[in-house]
Order: structure tokens, then sequence, then C-alpha cells
């Protein structure tokens, strides 16, 4: 059956952030994918230049009662990333809220970006071990309406060293006999030497095609979604070192993501990271 997602982020005209991450991957998928675009750029900030305009919430009210008027605001899927204004993100909460009453097995995929600016949201786990860390932040989690919770880049330290990211996941299941289970998991991933924008919007969308394809095993889907993060960020590291020439960092522009050339690699992504079952 058709799979529709509304996809509200950024957009660049040059380079991969917000929904020019989002929407391909999710197409190659076999997903319809529906794009309001919160700001409109000419490139992505890291840029010594970038120009454009932002949508303001009466904006995006605008454009939703353009579709709600046809009778097509009819989605599986709503996926939201960066916002910057609060006006904006209470119209989205409106939006979803209705979506929801229309159908009430629609997924809201929320990408919170908590680490902008160089500050994010911070919990202190010195005393804590790992288990009970984990457990705790997914548990506060889970009681705000997630079932599912996945922590793509946290400060936990690996055994295999400083060169590994460890992403963490947690995801609630009904059973039949109407009780409750809990699904977590653990990855690790190796850095790369490079900075990389779009990367975040990638994994979302893909974790949103993953799991929908793996409702009820968040370490099939999670493997599949790092994995294919992983291959678009091999390819483009190899590509942005080529042109930069020897000894020399890559330009903003020499590091966008190798969309267009990963389409196998996101159809079918070879695991490359597993998860491990806590």
């Amino acid at each position: 059956m058709e799979c529709r997602v509304l996809s509200v982020q950024s957009h660049v005209v040059r380079g991969y952030v917000g929904n020019k991450s989002a929407t391909f991957p999710l197409q190659v998928l076999g997903f319809e994918v529906d794009s309001i675009n919160s700001v409109q750029f000419s490139n992505h900030t890291g840029y010594a230049h970038w120009k454009g305009q932002v949508l303001t919430a009466d904006e995006l009210n605008v454009l939703y009662e353009g579709i709600k008027l046809n009778n097509v605001n009819h989605y599986d899927y709503v996926l939201t990333g960066y916002t910057r204004d609060t006006s904006f993100l209470e119209t989205v909460v409106d939006i979803v809220q209705e979506l929801k009453r229309l159908n009430p097995k629609l997924v809201y995929v929320c990408d919170p970006v908590m680490g902008d600016q160089g500050s994010m949201v911070s919990i202190p786990y010195d005393d804590v071990d790992e288990g009970s860390l984990l457990s705790q932040v997914m548990d506060l989690l889970h009681q705000m309406g997630p079932d599912m919770v996945v922590l793509t880049s946290t400060d936990l330290i690996s055994p295999h060293g400083g060169q590994f990211l460890v992403a963490l996941g947690s995801q609630k299941m009904v059973r039949p006999d109407g009780t409750t289970s809990t699904q977590t998991i653990r990855m690790e991933m190796p850095k790369v030497d490079a900075v990389f924008v779009g990367t975040g919007d990638l994994f979302a969308a893909m974790l949103l095609a993953w799991t929908h394809h793996h409702p009820k095993d968040l370490k099939a889907a999670c493997e599949k979604t790092v994995s294919v993060l992983h291959h678009v960020i091999k390819r483009t590291i190899t590509y942005a070192n080529k042109m930069a020439g020897p000894g020399k960092r890559p330009s903003p522009a020499q590091l966008e993501l190798r969309m267009v050339q990963s389409k196998k690699d996101i159809e079918y992504p070879a695991i490359v990271v597993e998860a491990i079952v806590l």
C-alpha cells in the first residue's frame, strides 16, 4: 500500500540538508513524500555565505490549509527536523494533532536537534553505570509519549576508545495480552574526522523508513539506518579528500553528501555495524 510522509524541514538549493537529505532516500525506498520547506536557503550555513528566506507560522498554516481544502491531508508519517521559531513549532504541533485525529495510526518522527550552537541537554552520569543511565533516560523520554527513542550521539565512553561514537535506542511494544515490553540497544560507530551537514536529517529519514519495514525489530532497523549513514559518509569523505588534494582539508562544498551516488546503498545497505541488545 502507498505510504505517504509529510516532511517539514529546511531546504537548500545546493547540497543536502533537511528535506534535501530526507526526500530522495525516502522516495528510493518507496515512500511518497510531501515537503514543506521551513526555510529556503541557497546552501547550508556552514558555507562562508548564504542567502534565503524563512517560512513563518502563518505561511505554514496557509500551505496546510491548501492541502486540507483539497482533502489530501492524509498521511502515515510526519517527519520534522530543526525549527528556528517557537510559533512555527506550535503550528506544527497543531497540524500533527489534526492529522493524528484523521489517522490515529499516524506516526510522528521528530528529530529534536538538541545539539545546536554548541549546547545541548545534559544529563550527569558520573556515578551512574551505563545500564542505569539508559534505563533512566529512556524511561523518562517514553513517559513523554514516544514509543521509540534513539539517541544518535552520546558522551558515553566506548571500550574501543575515543574514536567511536555510542548510540542508544529503546522501543516499547504492546504484547497481545496488553502488557508491554521494551527492547533496548547500543551501537558503536567509528568517527570520521570531518564536519558533515545533513547526516542527522538522513538518519531520521532512514530510521522512519526502516522502522516501517521492521516495526517490531529496533535492532534490525537501527543496523540498516546506521549502515546507510556509514556508506554515504564513506563515499563522501573519499570523494572530498580526492577533490581537496593531499594534506588539505575538504571545503563545505566538497563535503556535501554523495546522496545520488549512494542510491544502491540506501536501497540495500550492507550491514557494517551490529547493534547489541541490552
